[in-house]
């Protein structure tokens, strides 16, 4: 199961000489990591966002290591390059930058997030698919959800009791919660296999 934000873009003038940049939300998961953490290198903001906000907002890391040099060139961020060993490119924000922030997390959101989801496609159409298929399908995404609630709930007992991080596992709460009604409904689908609520095919797929 993959939520799918829309991902939204609006146009921001920095203070450095007015220009005119736009932003996604791309932009302001770069902003707000580095505004969290403090000097990041793109690597620095790729492992973050692995072990935060990737779990559910989805897009290419590949834009980590462009999209800090696009908001460093309008004022947004610094940049700080290393003149010895890895020479490392380390970002930090800007007033400007942190004055974006601040503007686009006031705004209110009214999209409504996608669910896009392939397991559900396949179970919608079962009525052309084997009961075993069927039963094999849940199987698959009962053990998917017992993993990723596995792994939430480690991250909640390592991570939640620590204070620089605690206010920012409420997202934690939202995907426990989807996680955790998910596995409630395959494990309802297994049980409707068993009781032969799936038909075998109508007629098999040419």
């Amino acid at each position: 199961m993959r939520i799918v934000c829309f991902r939204l873009s609006r146009t921001y003038d920095s203070l450095r000489g007015m220009s005119s940049v736009r932003l996604s939300t791309t932009s302001y998961v770069v902003l707000g990591m580095i505004a969290l953490r403090g000097p990041s290198t793109p690597y620095d903001l790729k492992r973050a966002v692995g072990r935060s906000v990737g779990y559910f907002w989805s897009f290419p890391h590949a834009q980590l290591y462009s999209e800090p040099k696009r908001l460093e060139e309008a004022g947004l961020l610094d940049l700080h390059e290393e003149q010895h060993g890895r020479r490392r490119k380390l970002y930090t924000i800007t007033d400007s930058g942190r004055a974006a922030l601040r503007d686009w997390l006031r705004e209110p959101v009214h999209a409504h997030f996608e669910l896009r989801d392939v397991a559900e496609i396949k179970l919608f159409f079962n009525e052309l698919a084997e009961p075993v298929d069927v039963a094999r399908l849940a199987a698959g995404q009962i053990e998917q959800h017992e993993r990723r609630i596995a792994e939430y709930e480690e991250m909640q007992r390592r991570y939640g009791d620590i204070d620089d991080v605690a206010t920012r596992m409420v997202t934690l709460e939202l995907g426990l919660g989807m996680e955790r009604a998910a596995l409630d409904f395959w494990r309802g689908v297994a049980a409707r296999v068993e009781r032969g609520e799936f038909p075998v095919p109508r007629e098999k797929v040419r």
